[in-house]
């Protein structure tokens, strides 16, 4: 039987949860791990489709009482290192979310996504620092860094937590603070769910209703001249304008704009709080190649989701990103030669320039690495009907071309299945991965928290 709340039987972990306990072969045990990658999924011994912090806390405790693994998942866009015969713990039905108006604040529950949060905060003229897709859940956003559409005026997500709930190794339910636990709460923003499972978060709000943004579509012909525009530009504009470039080849299909049906394309995406410069700012873009759809203009935050068009279906997909100290021309070059139109893969580009606040360390600093960065560098790509290897073999050439530039990656902008410890040195500077070593030796000891991009515990 369980002692002392902690199920030590699969009978004591069902008597124990108030959301639902599900194994192999049992129904509904393959429809609970779906998520937005179906390229890669997890398999657990035992899933735990959590209501609330405390049925989190009774999974890891029978997780640790049967030496399995932890493994987390929200809305599944970020799944890279699959859980085998491990403890999965869901938490996508935890979407309570509350805002305090005058505090610029919301306590957001793990599983909620970012057009919830902004749909809550919308009626109080707030906006949070969500990213370019709302259907992107929050917390595995956040504790990863989060690269929001505002991010050179606010910096990361990340920067703007003021307490989190977590569920540590031992089991218990602690709310972490800078005052309460300062080297936890530094771990967590960056660490993402290496030192436990988050169960809510709060973070600050701005107060923001309006932007202007939008984006411009040229040709891919003339991408050689819209990308060097795009580095002449952003070496000049202030740090209220958050801007990114994509390539993109879309299908001769509907609901594609009839202009961009069966195109490759270059997509400029544009957000600024700056109402009245905005316009100006931007206004050299129309004139340096035909332009094929623009979508430019001021509009409420609440549609800012609407910049990047990305879409919100499940999908098969993989991909990684780095982070770039300058963007030297030869890395433009070698984005349009190997990812570009001509790709023998297709290739979705994001880069992103970065800077502004995003360099700067927050008031109470994170492990949230690499801030010298001046733009990251995405690439994904769909799998289906591909193999994985031919895939990454292309992205790995890129790898390769934008090496001299490279100072590490994004925990954000990492996809596909991976090995627990791939790119570990590369997610965080030196002196942040030493610290992060040690606090995992002190917060998760046995490492029950190994099914993700893994930091283990100093020895």
């Amino acid at each position: 039987m369980a002692t002392d709340n902690q199920p030590s039987t699969i009978l004591d972990l069902v008597g124990t949860v108030r959301g639902r306990v599900l194994h192999t072969g049992r129904d509904g045990y393959d429809e609970a791990l779906n998520g937005f990658q179906t390229g890669f999924r997890h398999r657990p011994a035992v899933l735990v489709s959590a209501l609330g912090a405390d049925d989190v806390q009774a999974a890891v405790r029978y997780a640790v009482a049967q030496d399995m693994a932890v493994a987390v998942q929200s809305t599944g866009h970020g799944i890279t290192v699959r859980d085998q015969g491990g403890l999965l713990i869901k938490t996508d039905r935890m979407i309570g979310i509350a805002v305090d108006p005058v505090a610029r604040r919301a306590r957001i529950e793990a599983g909620a996504c970012w057009d919830q949060v902004v749909e809550k905060a919308a009626p109080h003229g707030l906006a949070p620092p969500s990213g370019s897709a709302g259907h992107v859940g929050v917390t595995g956003y956040t504790l990863a860094g989060g690269i929001g559409l505002l991010a050179r005026e606010f910096g990361y997500a990340a920067d703007h937590v003021h307490a989190l709930d977590v569920v540590t190794s031992d089991g218990a339910l602690r709310h972490v603070t800078a005052d309460s636990d300062p080297d936890l709460f530094w771990a967590l923003r960056g660490g993402r769910d290496n030192f436990g499972i988050v169960t809510s978060l709060e973070i600050g709000l701005q107060p923001v209703e309006r932007i202007y943004g939008g984006g411009l579509f040229f040709d891919s012909a003339h991408a050689e001249t819209v990308m060097s525009f795009f580095h002449e530009w952003t070496a000049q504009i202030p740090e209220t304008m958050t801007a990114s470039l994509g390539l993109i080849g879309y299908p001769p299909v509907p609901p594609i704009p009839e202009p961009l049906r069966g195109r490759h394309v270059v997509h400029l995406r544009f957000a600024t709080t700056d109402l009245a410069t905005g316009p100006d700012l931007v206004r050299p873009w129309l004139g340096i190649a035909p332009v094929l759809l623009d979508h430019l203009g001021e509009l409420p935050f609440r549609e800012a989701g609407s910049i990047y068009r990305e879409p919100n279906t499940a999908n098969a997909y993989d991909g990684n990103g780095v982070l770039l100290s300058e963007l030297n021309p030869a890395v433009l070059d070698a984005v349009r030669e190997l990812a570009g139109a001509n790709a023998p893969v297709g290739c979705i580009v994001d880069l992103r320039h970065l800077g502004g606040a995003l360099s700067r360390q927050p008031a109470v600093p994170n492990a949230v690495s690499f801030r010298e960065a001046d733009y990251v560098l995405r690439v994904v790509s769909p799998i289906d009907g591909l193999q994985l290897a031919d895939v990454r073999a292309v992205h790995k050439r890129l790898d390769d071309a934008v090496a001299p530039w490279t100072l590490g990656r994004s925990l954000n902008f990492l996809y596909g299945e991976r090995a627990p410890e791939d790119f570990r040195a590369e997610l965080y500077d030196k002196s942040a991965l030493e610290r992060l070593t040690s606090l995992k030796a002190v917060y998760d000891p046995t490492n029950v928290f190994r099914r993700n991009q893994n930091i283990e515990p100093a020895v």
